[in-house]
């Protein structure tokens, strides 16, 4: 590439060092139509002649099976997928080849291959979260008025039922959708035409290439659009937060399948043995999405390191992004695939729950909530609870079999009707609670929406 200036051959560990190929092959199909594109904005602007265009056309379709058939000759000497399919072209197809790179650089080559390629894997990890959100929702639909305990400090807190709590995670999915949506917006534009960082004396139709591979319009700072590394950054932030809530999400699933909660089984296919104790089954996809949330924080970080000290406009630094990004893509993909099988072949253990859920203590809430409407105010009723609940623990007798009369005159005979959990749970009727009525209708909503 530059051996009219080199006196001396690149020594064979810089060529190790500096190397790409062997993970930023996975452009190929990008790099190909990129490639193509370009070509036709030359043809259209005079510098190639239709024969040439044709061949160049034809002469990367090819290289793209063969890619495709595993049959491809990668070389590290020639190190990055730009230059191993530039120069199977020009072996291919003789001097037409050489005139494609004419008016670009490696610089813009990359930035419009990565962007092409995190528009694809935005679009597929979309369908994926949605596949996974579709899991969540046949079971929240299945157990929407399955009593459960809601949890604070996971301590016992207040009843909702499993469908609320798993419709929690459709909704935190939901908002990974929204940023990768977001994200997409500022992956689609185009860079190529900004050369090497001040584009080129050799003017080609830059709407025209855009177009061809449906970006949205064109970058319009060549210096920018050759360093920028944004939105790769905020997709990877995109898929690190999604981890967040697939961590969260089996964290639960892991406490739901200990025997000393039991609320939920998952299935043989999903779960794994001990290589000594005979009895185990054990939540490994969970606790390995647990782990791998380790990874996709990690890439974040590696791309915002490599990035945060670099001068405009490209330095051979940004090499270090693509990998980062492969790994997140690949663990996520596999992580949501994975899990939205493991939820659709989850059972919830209903009379488990249900007898969890029926500790008076979930609705001390709901007791200072009927001295509130008899007129106490609320740290007063918030007090009087407190010494109920004492004195039930002092007594060792269950808040709703106490007379509660012995605490304050404030309690009626008609305060132990707070503890009747399908009437407590029914009450729950604003927007976001988690009455049975609400949950079967944001399970219809969601449905509709999904």
């Amino acid at each position: 590439m530059w051996k009219g200036r080199f006196a001396k051959a690149t020594a064979d560990l810089v060529q190790q060092y500096g190397e790409s190929i062997s993970y930023d092959w996975r452009l190929y199909k990008h790099d190909i139509a990129g490639s193509t594109a370009h070509a036709r904005a030359q043809l259209t602007a005079g510098l190639l002649t239709e024969d040439e265009f044709g061949a160049i056309e034809t002469g990367l379709a090819e290289i793209k099976q063969i890619i495709e058939d595993g049959k491809f000759d990668f070389s590290i000497e020639l190190e990055d997928i730009h230059m191993n399919i530039e120069s199977a072209l020009t072996s291919r197809i003789g001097e037409a080849g050489a005139k494609l790179h004419t008016a670009r650089s490696r610089n813009d080559q990359v930035a419009t291959d990565t962007r092409l390629y995190c528009r694809e894997e935005i679009d597929n990890i979309t369908t994926l979260l949605t596949e996974l959100q579709q899991a969540l929702l046949k079971q929240a639909e299945q157990y929407a008025a399955a009593l459960i305990p809601g949890y604070t400090h996971l301590q016992r807190g207040q009843p909702v039922t499993v469908g609320h709590h798993l419709l929690a995670y459709v909704e935190m999915l939901d908002r990974d959708k929204s940023r990768l949506s977001d994200c997409r917006k500022r992956v689609n534009i185009c860079p190529l035409g900004s050369g090497a960082l001040a584009g080129s004396t050799i003017n080609l139709d830059r709407q025209q290439i855009a177009d061809e591979l449906g970006f949205d319009g064109v970058t319009t700072n060549s210096m920018d659009a050759i360093s920028d590394r944004d939105y790769m950054a905020e997709f990877l932030f995109a898929m690190a937060l999604c981890g967040t809530h697939l961590s969260r999400l089996s964290e639960d699933l892991i406490l739901w399948c200990s025997s000393e909660f039991g609320f939920a089984t998952l299935s043989d296919a999903h779960t794994t043995g001990s290589s000594l104790m005979p009895q185990k089954k054990n939540p490994d996809v969970c606790e390995l999405t647990r782990g791998k949330t380790g990874r996709l924080y990690g890439n974040l970080i590696a791309l915002l390191t490599a990035a945060k000290g670099l001068p405009l406009t490209y330095n051979r630094d940004l090499q270090e992004d693509k990998e980062p990004l492969f790994d997140s893509i690949d663990t996520l993909t596999l992580a949501l695939k994975v899990n939205a099988e493991m939820i659709s072949d989850m059972s919830i253990n209903v009379d488990t729950c249900a007898a969890a859920a029926s500790d008076p203590l979930l609705l001390a809430t709901d007791l200072a909530d009927y001295l509130v409407k008899n007129g106490v105010p609320f740290r007063d009723a918030h007090e009087l609870v407190g010494k109920a609940v004492a004195l039930s623990v002092q007594n060792n007798t269950p808040l709703d079999e106490l007379d509660l009369t012995q605490v304050s005159e404030h309690y009626g005979a008609d305060a132990k009707d707070v503890f009747d959990l399908q009437t407590a749970l029914a009450a729950r009727t604003n927007p976001g609670a988690p009455s049975v009525a609400n949950v079967q209708a944001e399970v219809a909503r969601w449905q509709k929406s999904l």
